[in-house]
């Protein structure tokens, strides 16, 4: 093809991403809050983990704690509101109380009833009114008192939210995106080299998602319970644009750092990347590897830079594996 027929194909690839990726964002945009609730559990139970440190100075242990789901019908005790909750027209504040009890619903599930009127600034709440809290929720999972994720203007949340929908839709299309990349690029192999095209796409989404769920339940938790442990002397309002942010670009980069393997397989299928080439160059990969996790890391000290560090230097190790076993001399067309 002529230059003008590449851009012409570039362009068609291109538009095609950009189609699937609006449709996608239009079903990521209807779960968009599902999506940020999910991607918020490792700060809310960094935050937890946080509030039970200072429990811990007051004498308390986790047996001295029974969880909700534990209670028996018929059971009574003072509830204490976590945050601002309207119960009708009336609002009760965080840090107010009321005597309650353990009933079953009309569902038969346990739910909470006041005991008692409470009495607020919005009027008399009534006895037997149901408290609005789910009791089979995880502890670990319901921000501690007084600690939520913070908007500091009134478009911020339908910002985010726009925000990780586009994310997600970036997400979910990875498969269809490699699928137009290898498109572009295939005119110039052999047929023969066309056919790994299947074992590509299939690795790659792979490695996507194996790197994307390696950073939010093993890289991003000690990481993130380190950065609050830096500000126990502080009450930290955590901005929940910046969380996104922050949680967002380390799951990103991993699921492409991830790709490592897939990208090597191809290349020493094709013949452009050797065992030798791998095993020569380590030390300005050792270098990159270094650059990208100081990058990656929410913060700059050693011991973070490390814990990102390492899973690269396995995927590299790894990738000269792969070279070795998977690799071959690029031969043209006529000597297959």
């Amino acid at each position: 093809m002529s230059f003008l027929e590449h851009l012409d194909e570039l362009r068609k690839r291109i538009v095609r991403s950009v189609i699937f990726i609006v449709i996608a964002f239009i079903g990521c945009f209807f779960a968009s809050q599902y999506i940020y609730n999910f991607l918020a559990v490792p700060i809310v139970r960094a935050l937890n983990e946080s509030a039970q440190r200072d429990m811990a100075a007051t004498g308390l242990d986790e047996s001295s704690i029974r969880p909700l789901s534990n209670l028996n019908a018929g059971e009574q005790g003072k509830y204490v509101f976590d945050r601002a909750t309207r119960l009708g027209t009336a609002v009760v504040q965080p840090g107010a109380s009321v005597a309650v009890v353990a009933a079953a619903d009309g569902e038969g599930k346990l739910a909470l009833y006041t005991d008692e009127p409470l009495i607020t600034q919005g009027g008399v709440v009534a006895k037997g009114i149901r408290i609005p809290i789910d009791l089979a929720a995880k502890p670990s999972d319901t921000p501690p008192l007084g600690e939520k994720l913070i908007v500091t203007t009134a478009q911020e949340a339908f910002t985010l939210y726009v925000t990780v929908s586009l994310y997600s839709a970036i997400a979910i299309s990875i498969p269809f995106l490699l699928l137009q990349v290898w498109g572009f690029i295939s005119p110039a192999l052999y047929q023969h080299e066309k056919s790994y095209v299947t074992p590509f796409i299939a690795l790659s989404s792979i490695a996507f998602v194996a790197g994307a769920a390696f950073a939010y339940y093993i890289l991003f938790p000690p990481a993130v319970g380190y950065l609050l442990g830096v500000a126990e002397e502080f009450r930290p309002l955590l901005r929940a644009t910046d969380y996104f942010d922050l949680i967002t670009l380390i799951m990103l980069a991993m699921g492409i750092i991830f790709q490592m393997p897939a990208v090597t397989y191809v290349l020493a299928r094709i013949g452009l990347v050797t065992p030798k080439f791998l095993v020569s160059n380590w030390k300005m990969a050792l270098i990159i590897i270094l650059i990208v996790a100081a990058f990656v890391s929410p913060t700059g000290d050693i011991p973070n830079m490390m814990l990102f560090a390492m899973p690269m230097v396995v995927l590299y190790i790894f990738s000269i594996l792969i070279a070795w076993f998977f690799g071959k001399k690029r031969q043209p067309e006529s000597a297959i």
